[in-house]
């Protein structure tokens, strides 16, 4: 009972560390808004940079802090959890309430294979628009998957699961929409400008995913995912390249991954994971031979 009361008056439900990815958020819609004020005071080669690393930062955003609080939402207050979920739409430009559903959807099926229907469990999986059993071209699943709208069939699942998170949705949805119809009528040229890297930034997200699961085995759970130990990108996408761990696991909280891994090492030689050495956006993944776990030690 003590516990329980102690837990209640924390701001964090699972660690305080969770501050980071807090702040990284505040920080990112800063980099967003800075853009858009300053484009009509900064030259050209400056917007162009800016522009491309607000596209980077999108794809960042999603697979760090985004991902990470769908999976384990930062705070014990459920106001500031939907409160923080509205903060990520209107900043990365979708709802993240949707979103939730859909990534627990791609956990279901851990991009599944096609099944003799042709279909997928999974929305997001690499098999799912390919052909021969085969995974989709990295291309196609690169610069389309932005169109591929799975949106009705997953909003009506939500409307009978859970109605408030369905109205939540909306909300964000149309949070989003009704900022950028906000801007446009401020400033049109700037939202003109900026549009074609958030698609950038959603193509490099799905470029992201893409190689979070080539070469993966959907057939064997502690293989499902591709992972990377690269220290960089993991500090900075706060361990997202433990991928093969984090499908193993999906709650497993970001700062226990190397931990984790650790203790499941010598299953996951056995199973053959598959470990790229770059990040899973990198382009050099394309070419990069298969690395097993003893390979990467």
């Amino acid at each position: 009972m003590e516990h329980t009361q102690n837990r209640e008056h924390k701001i964090f439900a699972h660690s305080n560390w969770d501050i980071i990815p807090v702040l990284l958020a505040f920080g990112h819609l800063a980099l967003v808004v800075g853009l858009f004020l300053a484009f009509h005071t900064a030259p050209w080669w400056l917007l162009i940079v800016w522009g491309c690393v607000y596209a980077v930062s999108i794809s960042w955003n999603i697979n760090s802090i985004s991902h990470n609080f769908l999976h384990n939402p930062f705070f014990n207050s459920k106001a500031l959890n939907y409160a923080f979920s509205w903060l990520e739409s209107i900043t990365i430009g979708f709802s993240q309430v949707i979103y939730t559903y859909i990534h627990n959807r791609h956990h279901t099926g851990n991009s599944d294979r096609q099944d003799e229907k042709g279909d997928t469990i999974d929305y997001l999986s690499i098999y799912r628009h390919g052909k021969n059993g085969e995974a989709e071209n990295v291309w196609s699943y690169t610069f389309l998957s932005f169109f591929r709208d799975d949106m009705p069939e997953m909003y009506a699942n939500i409307q009978k699961k859970k109605p408030f998170d369905a109205l939540w949705g909306k909300i964000e949805l149309f949070s989003f929409i009704g900022l950028a119809i906000l801007l446009a009528i401020i400033n049109w040229k700037a939202v003109l400008f900026m549009a074609p890297f958030y698609y950038l930034g959603n193509c490099l997200s799905s470029l992201n995913g893409y190689y979070e699961h080539l070469n993966g085995n959907p057939d064997v759970p502690v293989a499902w995912g591709v992972s990377t130990y690269n220290r960089l990108y993991n500090w900075i996408w706060l361990y997202n390249g433990y991928h093969a761990e984090h499908h193993y696991r999906p709650k497993m909280h970001w700062t226990k991954m190397v931990q984790f891994r650790d203790q499941i090492k010598d299953e996951q030689v056995a199973a053959k994971v598959h470990v790229i050495k770059t990040c899973h956006a990198h382009i050099s993944a394309v070419n990069n031979p298969p690395l097993h776990q003893r390979q990467a030690n």
